[in-house]
């Protein structure tokens, strides 16, 4: 799946810094979950986001290099591919000055009919939003 990268950035706030005065593992995950919920709401209307809504099933996140506060991070993310209620997306933070990868995420997605919350297959009209 060829997809576009969805970018934001952050400067990091003082609430993100942990004791050893580095940004804390806990917000790197806060913040893949928040680009995917901001890509999803860019991409969508309130109408699809009536009908569907997306859980995460796994993560897997590697840290590459520490940032700290007042950094400004670049945040992107794309979907690699999907596969019936399914779909990988990937998230990159980068340090905007250094341009070093600060960290890599992985996350497994599941689509569900927000009503009843079953998995529901991605459609079409869903996938055709991210390529």
């Amino acid at each position: 799946m060829n997809t576009e990268i969805f970018e934001s950035r952050i400067i990091v706030p003082k609430s993100a810094i942990d004791d050893m005065n580095h940004v804390n593992n806990v917000m790197y995950l806060q913040w893949v979950q928040d680009i995917a919920k901001k890509h999803w709401e860019y991409k969508t209307n309130p109408e699809l986001r009536n009908i569907y809504v997306w859980v995460v099933l796994n993560h897997y996140i590697e840290y590459q290099n520490p940032a700290f506060e007042k950094d400004e991070l670049v945040i992107q993310t794309w979907i690699d591919h999907h596969h019936g209620a399914k779909s990988e997306r990937h998230t990159k933070i980068i340090h905007s000055s250094s341009q070093k990868t600060v960290v890599t995420a992985k996350t497994q997605w599941c689509l569900l009919h927000k009503e009843t919350l079953r998995p529901i297959r991605i459609n079409k009209e869903i996938s055709t939003l991210f390529s």
